[in-house]
This record gives structure tokens, sequence and C-alpha cells, in this order.
């Protein structure tokens, strides 16, 4: 699934693609499932921003409403858009094309093979039919993510890794950052209740992480999974210590990493450098 780096470096691309224009239709394979997008057309895109692992499309206020049902959401809105497990963004038309957005100056194809990507028209800040997003803790390269509020809630916090999975601690970790993040704190998946150094030193990680994955423009895995409309690949799973290389060497120690089953997810690490401790 994208995670934060994705998602950023997705924005980025598409941004000079949409900003500026107007969303004369939108197009959807799913009536059920994309919510509400006939609310943005005819809207223009004023800007794109990400909260963890959504885009957040800024649509301008609507010069007159239709009927008494879309008065209520004549002001700004957002058009929210989580990119799933293989969402992302086209040029032209494809055999995956869920969602097409069509503009002034031509259309952007919202591709998605698996089709757990979502798609929805809500008022800036309406986030309860989302609660992920709703309740997503700090941005981890921002202010708000404060270290000693992160050290507090990691005392009590049950296995880490499916914690930090959870998006309520920190946002836009997914499986891919929090083993890379686990590995560098040396700090075992399923570790519970950190210890304040423990914690710090998680802290500190998924900072550098996320900052580094977000300079390479994300990771873009074996099989394809995360492209961009322009086919440039990302660079950070060149980076990559723990996720998906269970039978190579610990770049650390040399010892094997492992591949477990933790909260249903595959999780990387090395049995050496990252100790289950008893708590």
């Amino acid at each position: 699934m994208p995670e934060l780096p994705e998602v950023e470096t997705t924005r980025r691309k598409i941004e000079p693609l949409l900003v500026g224009r107007v969303l004369t239709r939108i197009e959807h394979d799913a009536p059920h499932k994309y919510l509400g997008t006939h609310r943005a057309e005819g809207r223009t895109v004023t800007g794109i921003g990400r909260r963890g692992k959504y885009l957040l499309l800024q649509l301008a206020a609507s010069e007159a409403a239709e009927d008494e049902t879309n008065a209520e959401y004549s002001g700004p809105l957002e058009l929210l858009v989580h990119l799933g497990m293989t969402g992302g963004f086209r040029l032209e038309h494809g055999k995956h094309t869920r969602v097409t957005l069509h503009t002034d100056e031509g259309a952007v194809y919202f591709n998605d093979a698996r089709k757990f990507g979502k798609v929805a028209v809500v008022r800036p800040g309406e986030y309860a039919a989302f609660p992920t997003l709703h309740g997503m803790g700090p941005e981890p390269l921002s202010d708000d993510f404060r270290e000693a509020d992160f050290v507090k809630l990691a005392a009590s916090a049950g296995a880490v890794k499916p914690w930090l999975l959870s998006q309520k601690p920190v946002s836009g970790v997914g499986n891919i950052y929090a083993d890379e993040s686990l590995w560098m704190s040396r700090l075992h998946p399923a570790q519970t209740r950190l210890r304040p150094a423990e914690a710090r030193k998680l802290y500190a990680a998924v900072r550098e992480v996320m900052a580094a994955a977000v300079a390479a423009g994300g990771s873009t895995l074996g099989d394809g999974t995360y492209q961009q409309h322009d086919g440039e690949a990302g660079l950070f799973q060149l980076r990559h210590h723990a996720y998906a290389r269970n039978g190579t060497p610990c770049d650390r120690c040399g010892v094997t990493i492992e591949k477990i089953v933790l909260a249903q997810r595959g999780t990387h690490f090395c049995p050496h450098c990252q100790v289950l401790k008893a708590r």
C-alpha cells in the first residue's frame, strides 16, 4: 500500500496537472463507493494537500447552487483520495481506470487494480465518515509530532508495529516504513510498553526514515506496485534494511533477516538486533 512518502510524491506529481484547473465532469465505475463526486463538478482545484496517506484536493466555492440539496455544499470543498493498495494517477485511460477527472484542459485518470482506493467529496475537515483520517495522529515531519508526546503514548502501547500502523501515534506509517523504523531503532516489532529511551530512538527513526523516503520519491516494489504517471520510479527500495529482505543478511550484524506475520501483516526484522524483551 502506498504510504506517506509515496502519497507525498504523488501529490507533488499531480499538482501541476490539476491545480488551477476546473473539474468539468467526474466519471467513475462505482456510484456507491465514490461518494459525492458530483459536488466537485464545475469547481476549480485551488491546491492539493496531504494528510497521512490521504490526498486532499481543495476546491473553490461554487458560484451558485442549483437546488437546496446542493446549497449546503456551495462553500469550499475537499476531494479526498485514498490510493488503497494499488491506486495511482495516469494520463491515459486503462483497464483499471476507476475514476476519471475531466478538466478544462484534459483528463486525469485514477487507476486501481485491486479496487481498495477511495474518492469522496466533503466539506473541509469533515472526516467523521473516514475514521482513520478523523482520528489520525500528527504528521511525522511536522512540528506537531513532538517527542515528549510520543514517548508518553509509547509507554502504554501494545505491540509496537500494529500500534504504529494504527495511525494514531503518528500518521502515514505503513508496513514498509514501520519495518524500516523498527530496524533502525533496534526494536522488535512485537515489543510492548516502550521505555523512554526506546521510544526516543523510535521517534528519531520514524522522522529520519520518512524524510529520506520522501526525498527518494518513495519505494517502488519489484512487482511494480506504486508507479507515477511519468514512469519515474521511487528509489528508497534500494535503501531498505528490513522490509522484504527476509533470507538476506542484516546490513548491521550479518544475521539473516526473518519474516513473521504480526497482526495479519508480513513483518521483517533482524532476530539478533531486534530482540523481544519481557515486560
